[in-house]
């Protein structure tokens, strides 16, 4: 089950935050196969953008399996919230790193 983060739930995985740049303007996977996605997320760690898991491909979730790296952030404009795969937290807004 997941969770909105509180005063009483801390992620031990913030201090994996790093300052990233985009791999890629889209889903780098799916440019890479010429498939399509739906929403962008961004990994925290290396900047990997992957699409979401409402997309077919789930790519986001494929580079946490594959990587280890448990922070994504939403990389649609205007958003600013966060996941923790590993703890599974949901951010509103992430820290900076």
């Amino acid at each position: 089950m997941s969770e909105t983060i509180d005063e009483q739930t801390v992620c031990q995985h913030l201090s994996q935050i790093r300052p990233v740049k985009p791999s890629a303007e889209g889903c780098e996977d799916c440019l890479k196969i010429g498939d399509t996605w739906l929403h962008l997320r961004i990994c925290e760690t290396c900047g990997h953008v992957g699409c979401c898991d409402s997309s077919k491909n789930k790519h986001a979730t494929k580079h946490f399996r594959a990587s280890g790296h448990p922070i994504i952030k939403s990389f649609q404009p205007g958003e600013e919230w966060g996941w923790c795969y590993v703890d599974e937290l949901f951010f509103e807004e992430l820290p900076s790193a």
